[in-house]
């Protein structure tokens, strides 16, 4: 989740979002997006997790192409032509073996994120998994911050923004608690105190961002993606439909939408999600094809507190060039 202070191009055409959006050009398996502004090379930087959807599995119960993932990294003048740029920079002596989900917020006069780490390469579910912080200045050479304490060792998928008076709020999944989203707050944005849970429906990827004068919360639902608001950011009301929970008409785009980043422009808001590439003619031919997964961008609209999206609608991308 990014906010940005970003404005409507004027006077010249705003391109059309392809579909996809973007794809890896190593593993196909582009997933979990954050994606921010750099003003130095007045580009755009997405940061996603590097599936392994290419590697052969001995079983269908075998996620090993889950783990062992890097952060990969692509960049675009216009939010609409992304090009590949390599995985990220990441001390392994902080992390491990398998980086999920990057969190990356310009905040406080320098880049951080906070990333799931999983210390290996497992074939199941069940290992331990925590997040790390770690800074930048410049969006490729990070250095290693603290390991978070969130009482938990089960915890994934943080979404950070700063709070209107003062300080710093942390969204993330807590796997031990039924797969939870809760909160924590901090002043310094290294030592954080569990607040309490935002929503215990299971859920992961929270995605937290003001707009429009609200808070939002969209968090994967595994159905399509839950949506919250909030006037103050403590009390959530949820909305009862689920967004992009029905399969799109575009080839690549014909599954349920999962873990968003959200770009607020204004007054403008946009939704990047991933899509498993199940619906797609290759699945029919190819079993494994299904873990295959691309990026896709829609444009969010608001009525009275309502969140909708338009995945076949075209995505006109307006964005403005610092």
């Amino acid at each position: 989740m990014i906010l940005l202070a970003v404005a409507l191009l004027a006077g010249a055409a705003s391109p059309v979002a392809p579909k996809p959006l973007f794809r890896d050009p190593v593993h196909d398996g582009a997933a979990d997006p954050s994606t921010v502004y750099d003003p130095a090379r007045r580009e755009w930087v997405m940061l996603y997790t590097n599936r392994r959807a290419d590697l052969p599995m001995a079983d269908a119960k075998d996620v090993r192409w889950v783990h062992g993932t890097a952060i990969g990294t692509a960049r675009s003048r216009d939010g609409v032509h992304w090009r590949y740029g390599g995985t990220a920079a990441i001390p392994a002596s902080c992390t491990g073996a398998t980086l999920w989900a990057p969190e990356v917020q310009y905040l406080a006069g320098r880049w951080h994120m906070w990333l799931t780490v999983v210390p290996g390469v497992f074939r199941d579910w069940n290992a331990p998994r925590f997040i790390v912080h770690l800074t930048s200045r410049d969006l490729k050479r990070w250095t290693c911050g603290e390991r978070l304490s969130l009482d938990s060792d089960r915890v994934i998928d943080a979404s950070v923004a700063a709070l209107p008076g003062g300080g710093y709020r942390l969204w993330y999944n807590d796997e031990r608690l039924n797969k939870a989203i809760r909160y924590a707050d901090s002043d310094d944005l290294v030592h954080w105190r569990v607040k309490g849970t935002i929503v215990e429906t299971p859920g992961e990827g929270p995605k937290a961002f003001r707009w429009r004068g609200r808070w939002w919360l969209i968090s994967d639902a595994w159905k399509g993606l839950l949506a919250m608001r909030s006037t103050d950011g403590e009390h959530w009301t949820r909305q009862p439909d689920y967004l992009l929970a029905t399969p799109g008409r575009a080839e690549t785009d014909r599954a349920k939408g999962q873990h968003p980043d959200v770009i607020v422009a204004g007054d403008r808001a946009y939704i990047v999600y991933f899509v498993q590439q199940s619906g797609e003619p290759q699945s029919a031919r190819d079993p494994e094809w299904h873990r295959r997964s691309v990026l896709q961008i829609a444009e969010l609209k608001e009525n009275e507190g309502i969140l909708t999206v338009d995945r076949d609608a075209p995505t006109v991308i307006r964005l403005a060039r610092r």
